[in-house]
């Protein structure tokens, strides 16, 4: 019930571009192979900044899963779902905000930073004030442990932590825990009881975090307890009541900053992208198109290759003999800019040939990218069911 588990997910934008692929998708297509994961379109959240235009919602999701599965992520390796059909992701937010101090919410870093940077959006809804609450609720729902993000949403991930932390201590509490703990220890054996007990005591006493993940493999190796021995061990062992939500923490990724074709971030809002599946002309006339050093003005002028966005392509897609040639043959001008982008043409190529041959299938035939959907939809509503049941039982709310 406890076993590690990743989450992520992404508001529908529609077709992807480079930098989601090397900032994310590649993150992901690794984690897959190392973790059971869920992978999850954002719906709900792409209504917190755009509830007056939500324009295609569901062709962008439809764009945005090809994209995914053409970048690689495997629907036998990971759960592909969308947040909105999952209806249980809105309980849990909306149960938790019951308890949630507003405070909380409004000292989240990204609330004022987004304030300021969105002035032409009216911001000033719950729906933008609670969305760190819903992605709270998001990561909750399925307990999962571990949450791939960059620096600047950690501060999410501590916020889920406190929202785990204080729903456990108000409602993971029952009448005589402590005895029935006790009683539930006796039930791992002797041996796993003494190991048990050991782990507990070095982490209380101690702080010893080695103890505390000790402590969790014993129990997630036991095959012989209960859902409710297992919940109380887990509680007891940090002194509380039973853990009933599981407290996230941040998987930190390396940001990978890919450069557009003007150098600047890669983005859409920018128009400097190149997006995944797009066809091999285009892409080739774009590079072909970028700017270069503007010192750089006929083919005989030395050039300065850290001045120049093609040389951000390089560190991405050439190798140290390819970018020792550039170097070289930049400030030499022993090479022209047409030379410089063609190796870059091929990288991003090379790059994009599997995923249109991936993607192919799923365009021919888009039956086929429902059934991944609802095939995942159906897998997550069956794990955010079991934890809304659990929940419901320790707010008072189970009527069976």
């Amino acid at each position: 019930m406890y076993a590690e588990k990743v989450l992520s997910g992404m508001r529908p934008t529609g077709r992807l571009h480079l930098g989601h692929f090397h900032g994310v998708l590649a993150n992901w297509i690794k984690l897959q192979h190392e973790y059971p994961c869920l992978f999850f379109v954002a719906d709900w959240h792409a209504l917190t900044t755009a509830y007056d235009e939500p324009g295609n919602i569901t062709d962008n999701t439809r764009d945005m899963v090809i994209d995914w599965l053409a970048a690689g992520v495997d629907p036998s390796q990971a759960i592909i779902f969308i947040q909105s059909k999952v209806p249980e992701h809105a309980e849990l937010h909306l149960l938790l905000s019951m308890m949630t101090p507003l405070g909380w919410l409004e000292r989240v870093p990204t609330y004022k930073d987004q304030q300021e940077k969105l002035t032409h959006k009216d911001l000033s809804t719950y729906g933008f004030l609670g969305y760190p609450l819903l992605q709270a609720a998001d990561i909750l729902i399925y307990r999962a442990d571990k949450v791939p993000v960059g620096e600047d949403q950690v501060p999410h991930i501590e916020f889920t932590r406190e929202i785990a932390r204080r729903f456990n201590h108000l409602y993971g509490k029952e009448s005589g825990f402590e005895d029935k703990a006790r009683e539930s220890v006796k039930k791992l054996g002797s041996k796993r009881a003494k190991l048990y007990a050991e782990f507990r005591t070095r982490f209380q006493e101690k702080g010893e975090e080695a103890a505390l993940e000790q402590a969790h493999e014993l129990l997630n190796d036991a095959q012989n307890l209960s859902l409710g021995d297992r919940e109380r061990l887990f509680g007891y062992l940090e002194g509380g009541g039973k853990m009933i939500l599981v407290e996230p923490d941040a998987l930190l990724t390396h940001a990978s900053r890919m450069p557009g074709l003007d150098g600047q971030k890669m983005s859409k809002s920018y128009g400097n992208t190149i997006a995944l599946r797009e066809d091999a002309d285009t892409i080739t006339k774009k590079i072909r198109t970028m700017q270069t050093d503007p010192q750089r003005v006929r083919r005989t002028d030395p050039g300065d290759p850290d001045k120049c966005p093609v040389w951000q392509f390089h560190q991405i897609y050439s190798n140290d003999e390819v970018k020792n040639w550039v170097r070289a043959g930049c400030i030499s001008a022993g090479i022209g800019c047409i030379e410089c982008k063609q190796p870059v043409i091929d990288g991003v190529l090379k790059e994009q040939e599997p995923m249109r041959e991936r993607a192919r299938v799923y365009e021919e035939d888009p039956q086929l990218v429902k059934n991944i959907i609802a095939d995942g939809c159906e897998k997550a509503r069956k794990l955010a069911q079991e934890t809304m049941r659990d929940v419901r039982e320790a707010m008072g709310l189970d009527y069976s």
